[in-house]
């Protein structure tokens, strides 16, 4: 059977992953229009839908339009990651991820569910970056904090054993956290860091 050894395959695996992290995050950012349109928003919104239809070219064409009305605007930050991570630009995608995350650190205040959900989209973004070029540890700790954000979890000791021993139905972000936490622990020649039919079904994970 063929699984993520396959590039082609994984390259797949790695953009739907991306793109439903940032479907995660427009979703979160419509919940909150009540709180009044943001310059930039429709933009967004069009190049959500260039994302979906695979148009990456034309979306970051699109995003740029944003920041170019609304400078550091989160969505357009995040979406233009997406798009760059789908043409395997992964040193550019890297880096505005790792910008939009340092962005949101320093302005993010409590009561903005939606900029919680886009730190949370760019940390599991970033952990999939990372995750693809075989840095396990580096993803793992996205991964971690992604899944912190998104469970609306307080920093503090024992939040990653809460978070790796969450009971319930987990994302795929988590479970592919989960699972590259438990071959971490194995030694180096023990560990099987891709698994085809799980990772398979993280393919078509939909939030």
């Amino acid at each position: 059977m063929m699984g993520l050894s396959n590039p082609r395959i994984l390259k797949r695996f790695i953009i739907l992953m991306a793109v439903a992290t940032f479907v995660m995050f427009s979703i979160w950012m419509m919940i909150d229009n009540y709180k009044g349109q943001t310059e930039g928003d429709y933009e967004v919104r069009q190049g959500d839908i260039l994302l979906s239809d695979e148009k990456y070219e034309e979306a970051i064409r699109v995003f740029d339009k944003a920041l170019a009305v609304q400078p550091d605007h989160r969505g357009a930050l995040s979406g233009q990651a997406v798009a760059l991570m789908a043409l395997g630009k992964d040193a550019e995608a890297e880096s505005m991820l790792t910008y939009l995350i340092d962005y949101l650190k320093r302005s993010l205040t409590k009561d903005d569910p939606t900029g919680r959900g886009a730190l949370a989209a760019a940390y599991g973004n970033r952990g999939i970056l990372k995750d693809r070029q075989g840095r396990y540890e580096e993803a793992l700790k996205d991964y971690i904090e992604s899944a912190r954000l998104d469970m609306d979890m307080a920093e503090g000791p024992g939040v990653i054993d809460q978070i790796l021993y969450y009971d319930n139905k987990p994302s795929s972000i988590l479970e592919r956290a989960k699972y590259i936490f438990k071959q971490l622990k194995l030694p180096e020649s023990e560990r099987l860091m891709r698994k085809p039919e799980e990772d398979a079904k993280q393919r078509r994970y939909k939030p």
